[in-house]
């Protein structure tokens, strides 16, 4: 709750403006029917007209005065509610940034989209809520009982009854409807994963007619969540007849025993007439509270989940006095040891001792789950190890500062991502300040020049979400030349060449040994001709280096390596080359 409550910042001085005019809206109610009882006794039954004009006049400014109150209220209620939202979208977003991909997979994305929209949302209308009608209503409901006991003490008890049952009624209501809203937003996440995974992947779901499928597994979230829903809303429904039950208990109490007092001469008609008032502003309070019970228990449920976002700390920190310049391309492993999850006991990487001299081409081979990807990902530190050291430049990379870390150490990931915008904006992801020279050089040596150059415009051809108007090739080449742009001390290429035949992957690696000699180079693939010219190759099986040395040597000395060698070229090489 406090991590939630400080993004109030500067719309404080607007929820405080809120609550007090909502207070002096209240307090010109209130006095209405006291002013309405004056002007019964002494104006209307004692046959005094001025009597009636000037407090009819008091109530005309009285009723001016509310309305401009609650007006202001509402103003500042609306300016406080959006802004504390974006305050916390902002928030949110701002954490999500930090986080290192471990912490990302803490959460599930379509979990973190519906904490910024949905649970957002829930708690922006709940705050509204709480700093006008949570204010009015309780206000409203102590001045009204205040009234009654002033011109009634008798009567009063009645109040206190009706009050008691409320209390127990919407008490219980909120405690089962609490738990269940906690549900409600872990099945809003299933509902979007549905979604977010249907639109994502719709070419594959057309590709394989699985439309009937998705579907069907859309309606099972979605009546899920209904089911939940449903099941919430009926017990909320009962606080409509609890509150009719007192309604009608107050009145038809106030009305029997009001006439006998009147009979008595205890009470005024006015005072009856007054009472009757406050009985329905009593009772409207009790049943704008209830309401506010409902938010406050859905909002409950959302700030819980907004909290765990914003209390989420990195995993990967930023060290006291970094290291903010990058020596080389060096790359040393001292017996690393790595696991996604710490403490499962199954390592992803054991026990790699691994040196690379700074300016080497390094290819890297195996197969799938052989912990490839997991050993590139610790150069870049987007994890930390679990034991051993990684360095870069001769500097344990945990002693960087990561920003430059990651500029000197660039990436082409196996999954590559294209973002909306013109080819030249996306390149500029590489470094911001690139000419649009430096981007067609940077494209030429990625060889990605040879289908911009057929597009209508250019470099400022637009690309559409994700790359849609690109094929995998193209799009692993743009990712490549953004790489380049960095001018990099070491260059990982993921598997980033899979989708572009060998001619193109060889010229490639031509350009990188003319373009960037002094770069130390990492490449990650699958077919023995993207590696095999090589400075060395490292052969990783289960985690473990299986062997690092040249072309040549590995042939004759290991079996995978020559395994996966005899299999590609048996088979008549790689699709575009001769058998």
């Amino acid at each position: 709750m406090k991590q939630v409550l400080r993004q109030l910042k500067q719309y404080k001085k607007d929820t405080f403006s809120c609550i007090g005019l909502t207070a002096l809206e209240v307090v010109m109610e209130i006095l209405l029917p006291f002013v309405t009882s004056m002007i019964i006794d002494r104006g209307l039954d004692a046959g005094n007209l001025p009597v009636v004009y000037r407090l009819g006049a008091v109530m005309v400014i009285m009723a001016f005065l509310s309305l401009a109150f609650g007006a202001l209220a509402g103003k500042f209620a609306a300016s406080a509610a959006s802004g504390f939202s974006a305050n916390l979208r902002e928030a949110i977003y701002r954490n999500i940034q930090t986080f290192s991909f471990s912490n990302i997979d803490k959460f599930s994305v379509p979990g973190l989209v519906t904490r910024m929209t949905t649970d957002i949302t829930n708690v922006q209308n709940a705050f509204m809520m709480i700093i006008r009608i949570a204010v009015r209503a309780p206000l409203m409901l102590v001045f009204s009982f205040a009234m009654c006991l002033y011109i009634s003490p008798r009567l009063s008890s009645m109040f206190l009854i009706a009050v008691a049952f409320l209390l127990v009624v919407i008490g219980g209501i909120m405690v089962v409807t609490l738990r269940i809203f906690n549900q409600v937003f872990q099945k809003y996440d299933d509902l979007n994963a549905s979604v977010q995974e249907n639109i994502s992947a719709i070419r594959v779901v057309k590709a394989f007619v699985r439309e009937d499928y998705e579907d069907n597994k859309f309606a099972k979230a979605a009546q899920n969540l209904y089911r939940l829903f449903t099941k919430a809303e009926g017990l909320l429904a009962f606080n409509n007849p609890a509150m009719m039950v007192a309604v009608y208990f107050c009145i038809i109490s106030v009305s029997w025993f009001g006439a006998k007092f009147i009979v008595e001469g205890s009470l005024s008609t006015g005072d009856l007439t007054s009472l009757f008032s406050y009985i329905m502003s009593l009772l409207m309070s009790l049943m704008m509270l209830s309401m506010v019970v409902v938010m406050i228990s859905m909002s409950l449920a959302s700030i819980r989940r907004i909290g765990e976002v914003l209390a989420e700390t990195p995993d990967l920190c930023q060290p006291e006095q970094p290291v903010s310049e990058v020596k080389d391309g060096r790359i040393d492993f001292y017996h690393v040891n790595f696991s996604y999850k710490h403490g499962s006991g199954k390592n992803a990487l054991s026990d790699i001792d691994l040196h690379i001299a700074s300016g080497e081409t390094i290819g890297v081979i195996g197969g799938t789950g052989s912990g490839k990807s997991s050993l590139v990902n610790l150069i870049c530190r987007l994890y930390d190890v679990s034991e051993g050291r990684v360095s870069v430049g001769g500097v344990d990379v945990r002693k960087y500062d990561m920003e430059t870390l990651r500029n000197q150490v660039a990436v082409v990931l196996q999954k590559n991502t294209l973002f909306s915008g013109t080819i030249v904006d996306n390149l500029r992801w590489g470094n911001p300040d690139a000419t649009e020279a430096e981007c067609i050089e940077a494209c030429k040596a990625a060889c990605a020049d040879e289908f911009i150059d057929r597009m209508p415009e250019g470099y400022h051809t637009r690309i559409e979400r994700g790359g849609a108007n690109v094929s995998g090739g193209q799009k692993q080449r743009l990712c490549i030349a953004r790489a380049l742009l960095k001018n990099p001390k070491v260059l990982i290429l993921d598997d980033s060449t899979s989708a572009v035949d060998t001619a193109t992957d060889a010229k490639i690696r031509a350009a990188f040994a003319k373009k960037i000699p002094g770069t130390t180079k990492l490449i990650i693939a699958q077919r023995i001709s993207s590696v095999e010219h090589a400075d060395r190759i490292l052969v990783l099986d289960e985690g473990r280096i299986n062997g690092f040395d040249t072309h040549e040597n590995l042939l004759k000395t290991n079996a995978i390596y020559r395994e996966i060698y005899e299999s590609q070229m048996q088979g008549g090489g790689d699709f575009d080359q001769p058998a």
